[in-house]
Formats: structure tokens, C-alpha cells, sequence
């Protein structure tokens, strides 16, 4: 059975494992690509669908550790499993610190890997998801007009109509209006609901 929309990324130098990994991630209808060298990954672009990387540690030019923070910096965050024949606690550690999924010792068990891997698949379905929410709750807010946007703060603040008003200068009854717009546009239940959008847009009143 085919995982939907989701795409497995293998970097390792050593070919065979390569290929057995992606015979394994095959037969359980998992599509994957593979690269050599964490450069070569490095070098296209962030995949659209939701993914996961299987990573050797111990690789000529960057190690795996290498990817991960280099991935870290240009904002990638891709859910990773690690995988090592030189495996110890200080490499694990650290590497479970900065994000990892799992970190395998090779020989690993096949479905040792395949659970790592799901795990890891879902994560970033998770974290697409939330990504696509926040990228619809910036294009709603950035509908709103420069005094709407005035209200969203102070009402996401706990403020009143009246008290708003003070604040910009105005009547309340401007206040209400605009309150109204503002709440249709952005698509909200309550003033609980607005607390939350502001809360994630990093909204405040200046």
C-alpha cells in the first residue's frame, strides 16, 4: 500500500546500503531518493510533500551531524533518523538534542527502521499542516486594512470597544464596525479564537 504524498530521503556513501534501504522502504510502499553525499542533498530544492531523512553519520566532507545543523540553518526542518556502525552516547545524544527521530545502530532491525521512518513521516505531516494553517492565518491578516489590524491588537489584548476608541482616537460606534470586518475577514468564533491568531502571528499592539 502506497504512502500517500510522502517521500523518504536516504544519504549515505556506501551504495548498497543505499539500495537496500530502498528496497526495504519499497516493499512497504514507501517511495524514497537517495544521495551520496550530504552536499548533493544540500543542492536541491526542499521537497513539497512530506519527507523524512534516513542519514549515515559517518560520511566523507559533512557528516551527518553536519547536514542536520546545516539543515537546521537554512530553516529545513526535516524529521531525520540516524543511522551508524560507530555509534556512542555523546554522538547520540547531541544528535537527539538538535531534532533526530532516532538514532539506529547498524546492523538494524528492518522494522526498527520502518517504524522510525513512519514516526518521522508523520511528524512532518504534522508540521506541514501547521505551516499551511499559519501561512492562511498571515494571508487573512494581511486583508485586513491598517486600522482593522489596530483593533485586531488591542481586541486580542482584552481591550473594550470603548476603550479602544480612547486609544485610536475615535468613537466607539468606528470601533464596532471595524471590530466586525475585522472578525469576519479573519474567520474567528471568539475573542478566544483572536487571542490565539495573534498569539501565533506575533501580534501586538505597538
Amino acid at each position: 500500500m502506497k504512502e500517500e504524498k510522502a517521500v523518504v530521503i536516504i544519504v549515505d556513501d556506501d551504495s548498497s546500503m543505499r539500495t537496500m534501504i530502498a528496497r526495504l522502504l519499497d516493499s512497504v510502499g514507501m517511495k524514497s531518493i537517495s544521495y551520496s553525499a550530504p552536499e548533493d542533498f544540500l543542492r536541491t530544492p526542499p521537497p513539497a510533500d512530506p519527507a523524512c531523512v534516513v542519514l549515515d553519520v559517518q560520511m566523507p566532507g559533512l557528516s551527518g551531524l553536519d547536514l542536520q545543523r546545516e539543515l537546521a540553518k537554512a530553516e529545513r526542518q526535516l524529521p531525520i533518523v540516524f543511522m551508524t556502525g560507530h555509534g556512542d552516547i555523546p554522538m547520540t545524544v547531541q544528535a537527539m538534542k538538535e531534532g533526530a527521530v532516532a538514532f539506529l545502530t547498524k546492523p538494524f532491525r528492518n522494522q526498527d527502521l520502518i517504524d522510525a521512518v513512519r514516526q518521522a513521516l508523520n511528524l512532518d505531516r504534522q508540521a506541514q499542516k501547521q505551516r499551511d494553517q499559519l501561512a492562511s492565518l498571515r494571508k487573512r491578516y494581511e486583508s485586513l486594512t491598517a486600522r482593522e489590524r489596530e483593533v485586531f491588537a488591542f481586541v486580542s489584548c482584552g481591550l473594550l470597544n470603548k476603550q479602544i476608541a480612547l486609544q485610536l482616537g475615535t468613537t466607539e460606534r468606528t470601533v464596532k464596525a471595524h471590530r466586525g470586518v475585522m472578525v469576519q475577514k479573519m474567520e474567528a468564533d471568539s475573542v478566544a479564537d483572536l487571542v490565539r491568531m495573534a498569539d501565533k502571528l506575533g501580534v501586538g499592539p505597538d
